[in-house]
């Protein structure tokens, strides 16, 4: 069967390289060998994410750390930024694991602000939030050093932030930003196969996980820590996933990472240009647009073009490239087309030609 190329939010496109990299000699994970493959992507994990923290590798999805930073880090009550279907998911995931919490709706489409959460932590409730820093079924990125220059102000509370279709797309300046927890899955802007979790956390995140008795062991982050001390992890990993990682990384830094970042901004752009030259509207508001993914509007906001979002799903598919018919409530009223990962202007451009087709079949 032929392959259909993905410009779905996720999982992405992954090469044929990287592939490669997955098949490599197993290894046991206690051995030489996995402590030296660690050691070796441990300052590369660090200089991507602007970190002396170690950063610890976790055979799960993201949504595993996510839980795991919810069980090691609210003891009091935590304030869940909710502005899409994943971040308003983590409320539900929240309340699962038996914490007190208390959500921060804005309308879906829109950020979350600094000010709106700077008003819910001076009540003095929480000792944690939670916020997804690019929502994926939006396509919006909340303003992240807005948000996080609010931790001086409140040095008690640990912000937890997932960047799972993020980073490596953007800066992430962990230490800078001063923030407490920071994750992604490798199925989105790493360009990786779904199935392991990158993340970090600040000194403070370890001693406030210290104090909690019933943070189970599997996401248990002093275990990662003191794992990773010896370039360990605290249960058997992935190891494909982690010779593939270490082969992305090398291609990184390869390429510069600020290129990279430039590269991700570029296709962007040519891809809200797509939309525009068809005469749609974008979902996300102006200003706030992820640069990873394009939510383009269908008729969920007013103005603009609207199409039959399964026929050109369809039309498309047929010429070997998938885009996404839209996520949740504005499934079929939006659609999205992902440009992170490995894509460049020329592999853009082969989905975009494909889609100027389907259009003029519509």
């Amino acid at each position: 069967m032929a392959h259909v190329k993905l410009h779905i939010p996720g999982p992405v496109e992954v090469s044929e390289k990287t592939f490669k990299a997955l098949c490599s000699p197993m290894i046991g994970h206690r051995g030489q060998g996995f402590k030296d493959l660690y050691a070796k992507i441990q300052p590369q994990l660090q200089q991507l994410l602007s970190t002396k923290q170690l950063v610890y590798l976790s055979t799960s999805s993201a949504w595993g750390v996510m839980e795991g930073a919810i069980r090691n880090l609210v003891s009091k009550k935590v304030l869940n930024c909710m502005c899409g279907a994943f971040s308003d998911k983590w409320f539900d995931v929240s309340k699962k694991c038996g914490k007190q919490a208390d959500a921060l709706q804005v309308e879906w489409g829109s950020p979350i602000r600094g000010e709106a959460i700077d008003k819910k932590l001076a009540t003095g409730e929480f000792d944690a939030l939670t916020i997804i820093h690019n929502e994926t079924s939006t396509g919006v990125m909340s303003p992240l050093d807005e948000i996080a220059a609010l931790k001086k102000k409140y040095p008690d509370v640990m912000f937890i932030v997932d960047a799972v279709s993020s980073m490596t797309a953007v800066p992430l300046k962990f230490d800078e930003l001063g923030i407490d927890v920071l994750l992604a899955g490798t199925q989105k802007a790493f360009a990786l196969p779904p199935g392991a979790a990158v993340f970090a956390c600040s000194k403070a995140a370890l001693a406030k996980a210290a104090t909690i008795k019933d943070r189970g062991y599997y996401f248990d982050f002093a275990e990662f820590q003191k794992n990773a001390e010896q370039s360990m992890t605290p249960s058997t990993p992935s190891i494909p996933h982690i010779y593939a990682l270490s082969s992305k990384l090398d291609e990184f830094f390869a390429e510069g990472l600020e290129n990279r970042y430039a590269r991700h901004k570029k296709t962007n752009q040519m891809t809200r240009d797509w939309a525009t030259k068809h005469g749609f509207t974008l979902y996300a508001d102006k200003g706030f647009e992820s640069v990873t993914l394009t939510c383009v509007n269908n008729g969920a906001k007013p103005g603009g073009r609207t199409v039959d979002v399964a026929k050109l799903q369809k039309l498309t598919k047929d010429q070997g490239f998938l885009i996404d018919g839209g996520y949740g409530k504005i499934k079929g009223t939006t659609f999205r087309v992902s440009n992170m990962g490995d894509e460049t202007e020329a592999t853009m451009g082969q989905l975009f030609a494909a889609m100027d087709k389907a259009m003029g079949q519509l």
